[in-house]
């Protein structure tokens, strides 16, 4: 990277130089370059503007980092063709963010910058700015809430200090910790964001458990310790939870909400909203994650382990990495929250980076609902079929009495879909497309197999092995377990939840819910019942997180029953020996999320070792190793098969030299970027998928 030594030479002109990052996603050209500001610019030309610059004869878009007085450039510097707009939407925090989560992730700061900031929309900046309303503190002690009327101005009246908007001076507002009493860490936590200090937390919630409440409990007492907060979720469901939490909590207008699905004006109204200061707390999807607040105080992620939360863009970031490296840059609190934990959250509680927030045994003991497996040896005993049955009678007991007491049931099926996967009814072989061999599967009882790649129909289906033209189920979806179930209890409401159509909320009458993983909606007053079927689709997926994301799945879905005073009832239908399975039954995610890690450090797998996969044609990949100059101590594994005639090696090396290979593989890609290499490689630090 450029920078200013002391033999630094001044423009002749003596204009200023502007170090501008071009938005050019080329790993050679990975570092600012100097620009002269012109006369007619000098008062537009602020750090954080978009530019325009003449790159490589083109006019190309560019950020502003930082105006300085003399460059290190020996030949002559060009100047700045226009200033786009005069609003610095780069915050300077963002901007050092920005450069940290690049290099992490062997990445270029124009891709995260992308990532950070959302595109311009002209209008929304022209827009008069409404006067937000401050908070004002309680003396009760019931934290932050919103005035009646206009308020005071936004910077106090002369007498006291200024803060930020919207945040009360520390020590001014006590905050009530009632919703966080059931763990014995939780009002310390408390206590420590509204002094204005930096906890780190790892939050298992119990069973039943608002736990957006609880995040908005947490916002509230960094507001009164004077800071801003940002909170991420995974999707829109869990954002209007949390979204209507933190109304009731801090009145309308203290917040905004930012996400990618709220178009392009609402989304940079509200990303403006936060880098002016008018309000200091934004929630939203993972494109919070570089949300501009003021005096940050706080980072939050609910349910991290959930794979919305990895950004599917270069240079491929995932939320929590991002917001724990921001809460070190701003000396932050960092909570870190979720029904289950995952072995990353176990990582940071092992190292003493973070402490575990948990409620002690006997407050779990009457939270939790009553949860039996079926394929253990006493359920085997009392039924023999249970082993083999989609719904075993355990099952279909608790389904029915739980309706008979006017309850609703709930029913997660890991698979969408009808039949997504057919095989042959005579030999049993998987029924596959003659054109390109994907699988076959049927939409709807009366719809022809049709191919789930190329989606064509085979109407005249044979088996290539005995010829026989009937087909059974080999996978069952969604939509056919509704089917079956309406069936076995007749005159009972069925309803579906997944990608189709995703329900929020249903009543609390007699019900049958049928609902994928992640689309399951809140019953009024809880489930009488949750049915986990089909475990054996989660448990045997070729993944290093197969467990992890089963029990994620589970607990997520028995989370929604009701607690054990009520009565509320879950059924696994899986072998009560399991690791996943016992997790489950003592809801103790810190106790499988600590055996994983540790099975993990023994098989030199993430995050106890830091890995890059380098994805691409064999002769890219290989020209991209060849050229890189990895750390002493890293293993090369591979190649494995990837998608579209591509493979995938893997580089492993220790945690402490992550820097280094992240260093390594960028600087390569640079040499690759410099000599034009026709073929692309896909560098990703720390992937989700291994294999």
């Amino acid at each position: 990277m450029t920078g200013t030594t002391p033999s630094d030479r001044r423009p002749a002109d003596g204009s200023p130089v502007a170090r501008v990052c071009v938005d050019v996603a080329l790993p050679h050209l990975d570092r600012p370059f100097d620009y002269l500001v012109p006369a007619g610019l000098t008062d537009d030309a602020v750090p954080g503007v978009r530019v325009k610059i003449r790159f490589a004869g083109q006019l190309v878009d560019g950020w502003l980092l930082e105006r300085v007085d003399t460059s290190a450039h020996d030949g002559r510097l060009a100047y700045l063709e226009k200033v786009v707009s005069p609003e610095p939407v780069l915050a300077p925090e963002v901007a050092r963010l920005a450069r940290a989560v690049a290099d992490r992730y062997a990445g270029n700061l124009a891709d995260v910058l992308r990532l950070a900031v959302p595109p311009r929309h002209a209008r929304v900046e022209k827009e008069p700015r409404a006067d937000p309303a401050p908070v004002v503190t309680d003396p009760a002690g019931d934290g932050p809430t919103p005035p009646p009327g206009d308020g005071p101005p936004r910077t106090g009246d002369g007498s006291d200090p200024p803060v930020a908007v919207g945040v009360a001076p520390p020590g001014t507002a006590r905050v009530d910790p009632r919703g966080w009493r059931d763990y014995p860490a939780g009002p310390a936590f408390l206590t420590a964001l509204a002094d204005g200090r930096a906890p780190r937390a790892v939050w298992s919630a119990l069973a039943g458990e608002d736990w957006a409440a609880r995040y908005a409990d947490a916002v509230a007492a960094t507001l009164a310790g004077g800071r801003g907060a940002v909170v991420v979720v995974a999707d829109a469901r869990d954002l209007d939870r949390l979204d209507a939490a933190l109304t009731a909590l801090l009145g309308p207008g203290r917040h905004v909400t930012l996400s990618a699905a709220l178009g392009p004006a609402r989304r940079y109204r509200a990303f403006l909203a936060a880098r002016r200061g008018d309000v200091p707390v934004v929630i939203g999807t993972r494109a919070a994650m570089f949300a501009p607040v003021d005096r940050l105080g706080l980072v939050a992620i609910w349910d991290d382990g959930d794979d919305l939360h990895a950004e599917p863009r270069a240079p491929y970031p995932h939320a929590r990495e991002v917001l724990l490296t921001r809460a070190r840059l701003a000396d932050a609190a960092a909570l870190v929250g979720g029904w289950t934990r995952t072995a990353e959250g176990q990582l940071l509680v092992e190292t003493g980076w973070a402490r575990e927030v948990v409620a002690d045994r006997a407050t779990l003991r009457a939270r939790t609902p009553a949860i039996a497996p079926t394929g253990d040896d006493p359920q085997l005993a009392r039924d023999p079929g249970a082993a083999t049955a989609r719904l075993p009678s355990l099952a279909w007991t608790t389904a029915r009495d739980t309706l008979r007491a006017d309850a609703p049931v709930l029913v997660q099926v890991p698979r969408r879909g009808y039949l997504p996967s057919v095989s042959c009814a005579d030999c049993r072989t998987p029924a596959r497309c003659p054109h390109c061999a994907g699988p076959l599967a049927l939409r709807a009882a009366d719809a022809p197999p049709a191919c789930r790649w190329c989606g064509r129909v085979t109407a005249a289906y044979a088996c290539p092995q005995c010829g026989g033209r009937r087909l059974r189920a080999a996978v069952t979806g969604a939509r056919r377990t509704a089917e079956e179930l309406g069936r076995a209890f007749p005159g009972v409401p069925v309803r579906t939840s997944g990608r189709d159509e995703v329900l929020a909320a249903v009543p609390g009458g007699a019900a049958l819910v049928i609902a994928t993983p992640g689309a399951e909606p809140v019953a009024d007053g809880g489930y009488g019942a949750v049915l986990l079927l089909d475990s054996w689709a989660l448990l045997t997926r070729a993944d290093l997180r197969a467990g992890e994301e089963a029990l994620r799945r589970w607990l997520s879905a028995a989370a929604l029953a009701r607690p054990a005073p009520a009565g509320g009832k879950v059924v696994v239908v899986a072998d009560g020996a399991l690791a996943p399975v016992q997790a489950l039954l003592r809801w103790d995610p810190g106790w499988f999320a600590a055996r994983e890690l540790a099975e993990r450090r023994e098989l030199g797998f993430p995050p106890a070792v830091k890995m890059a996969s380098v994805t691409g044609a064999a002769e890219a990949v290989a020209d991209l190793l060849a050229q890189a100059r990895l750390p002493d101590g890293a293993e090369v594994l591979g190649p494995v098969p990837a998608d579209e005639d591509r493979e995938r090696m893997l580089v492993r090396v220790p945690r402490s030299r992550a820097a280094a290979l992240a260093g390594a593989l960028h600087t390569a890609a640079g040499v690759r970027s410099a000599r034009r290499a026709a073929e692309p490689v896909r560098l990703q630090v720390d992937p989700l998928a291994l294999f």
